[in-house]
Order: C-alpha cells, then structure tokens, then sequence
C-alpha cells in the first residue's frame, strides 16, 4: 500500500468515491502530487490527506525557535530546517500499525504489516507501480479469525481489541479529535503502554508535543550529544522543548544511522 518509485512516495487511499493512489514528490520549495482517483469529486479530500501526511499546516519556525535555544539541538535545527513530523492520512491505520511495531525491528514490522494488507486489505489497479492494496479498514481487522494472524497471539488481540475500538467508534483518532480522550481510552487497553500512546499521539493525533524519553534509538542518541540517558531526567531536560518536543523527537531520531532515516531507493 506504499512504496518509493522514482523519486517519489506512493501510496494507496481510501477516499469517500474509491480508492485513490497518489505520488508525492520532494522538489524545490514544494511537494508536487499526482493523483489517480476513481471519483474526481474526491480531489479537496486527498489533497486534505496529504497535507495531514507531510505535516504541511505546521509552523515550523515557531518549534525551531524555543528548540533552538538548547545548545544541543541548536546545530540539528540549523542543519534540517523546516523538519516537519511524519504522519498519516488516516489515524486508524497508524494505530494498527504503530501496534504491529511493539518490541520488534522496523524490519520486522513492515514484514507484519504487509501481511496484514495482503490479506485484509482492498485489492487496487495501479498501471504505473507496485501498490496492490489499501490497508485494512479497522471493520475488516476487527473482525478477522485471530488465528490467521501470524504473529504473536497477545500482539494478536491487543491488535483485534484496538480494531473493534476503532470500528465501534469508541476511539476517535480523526481530524479534530479530543487527544486526551484517545489517550485514556488506549491506556486503558490490556498490550497498549506508553510508547504505544505516545506514539498514536505524534504521529495519528498529531499532537507536536510528545517526547519518547523511554524509546531506545532516542537513548541513543542522547547519550552520544550528552543529554541524560535516563527517561526521567532525559524529561527533565526537555522540559524547555514544549510546546514543541515532537519536533525535537524527530531531529533526534534524524541523527541515527539507520535505513528509516536515509532516502529509500525504488521500489521499495
């Protein structure tokens, strides 16, 4: 349901008249967008979506000026400004998803997703690419024999729970959304902690001021710039970040050497 191909990010759409497919790509000063819809009328509502995706309603200068006051960010503000924060044209799948990356590689977890999508998901057309499928509405994964799922059986039915909350309407993840609602509501689920919360928080919710002190690559990186390493003094410390620690989360991640944080190459 996504992909890289040919300079540009891909994927699939569930719109209001059918699937769309769209083709986001980086240039000077803008993201050029190319839509294949199978209703016209859909246009204002995937052009909305991909705005939400790219973050592209955020105020970027106002984070870089209370992030880079911190000596430490400082030099990351300056190298990549404009960082905007990852995020998802539908809260309902980033949810399954960020479930499905509990406690294992990002590898791993797009093997688990995939799987997801190839069995639950839409079948789409694409004539230019790759894309074969939307990914699973949460009515679809709600009601799936969790015995199909081939992975482990409590990431099962923490992943079936989060599925019925969502198509029962008991969790809103949607544009406009209470945040502290969503939150309590996913607290409250057996298989769902902190790092799960926080992460449907930043990137479903869209809130811009969550720090994953207790996430282990943002360790990592702290103890490299010489920040604390434990998560309550690491909290501490990022106090001066708010309202903007999402963001600061984001140009810290953007200092790992690792695949996620390096420009894909086709087809992939």
């Amino acid at each position: 349901m996504e992909e890289w191909r040919g300079g540009a990010y891909r994927r699939t759409l569930r719109l209001p008249g059918g699937p769309g497919i769209v083709a986001l790509r980086p240039q000077e000063g803008h993201v050029a967008a190319e839509l294949r819809l199978t209703d016209v009328r859909d246009v204002g509502a995937a052009v909305a979506r991909c705005r939400r995706l790219l973050d592209l309603d955020a105020d970027p200068e106002a984070a870089e000026q209370t992030l880079g006051a911190d000596p430490v960010l400082a030099p990351l503000v300056v190298a990549f400004p404009g960082r905007r924060m990852p995020r998802t044209p539908d809260g309902s799948e980033m949810a399954l998803r960020v479930v499905l990356g509990q406690q294992v590689s990002t590898a791993a977890a797009r093997t688990h997703a995939a799987r997801l999508v190839s069995a639950l998901g839409t079948p789409v057309h694409d004539p230019v690419g790759g894309l074969t499928h939307l990914f699973p509405a949460a009515e679809a994964v709600a009601g799936v024999d969790q015995e199909t799922l081939s992975f482990p059986r409590t990431r099962r039915r923490t992943l079936v729970m989060l599925a019925e909350a969502l198509a029962a309407g008991d969790l809103d993840l949607g544009v406009g959304a209470d945040r502290e609602h969503a939150r309590s509501v996913l607290t409250s689920m057996p298989g769902i902690g902190p790092w799960t919360v926080d992460s449907i928080a930043m990137r479903a919710l869209g809130d811009p001021d969550v720090f994953l002190a207790g996430d282990l690559g943002i360790r990592q990186v702290a103890a490299g710039l010489g920040l604390p390493t434990t998560p309550a003094r690491l909290t501490a410390h990022a106090h001066s970040w708010r309202p903007w620690r999402s963001y600061a989360v984001l140009h810290l991640w953007g200092t790992l050497d690792h695949p996620i944080t390096r420009m894909p190459k086709d087809g992939s």
